[in-house]
């Protein structure tokens, strides 16, 4: 009976690993869930991390453009909420100037 408890266990420990991954690919897949081993899930972080910056730094350049966008709109709106007198003085003070 030694003998055969010999040959079992290391037998045992040998194949559980294996047909415990199999078992595990076979539920996740029944289920739904994504396919993916340890390699691919730090392949996907770095990608995420690197996706991160990107967007960081198209956030940090939309955010400056938005600023200059909103003072050329404050400049408009002061140009277009001058009184019309005004402007024609300023621009006959430009000629006589001359």
């Amino acid at each position: 009976m030694s003998a055969t408890w010999g040959l079992l266990v290391p037998l045992a420990a040998i194949t559980v690993f294996p047909l415990s991954k199999v078992f595990n690919t076979w539920v996740r897949a029944k289920h739904g869930y994504p396919l993916e081993d340890e390699r691919r899930r730090d392949k996907d972080r770095l990608s995420t991390t690197r996706e991160t910056e990107l967007l960081s730094a198209e956030n940090e350049r939309l955010t400056g453009k938005i600023g200059r966008l909103e003072e050329r709109i404050a400049v408009l709106e002061r140009i277009a909420t001058d009184p019309a007198e005004r402007t024609a003085r300023e621009i006959e003070a430009l000629r006589t100037s001359d």
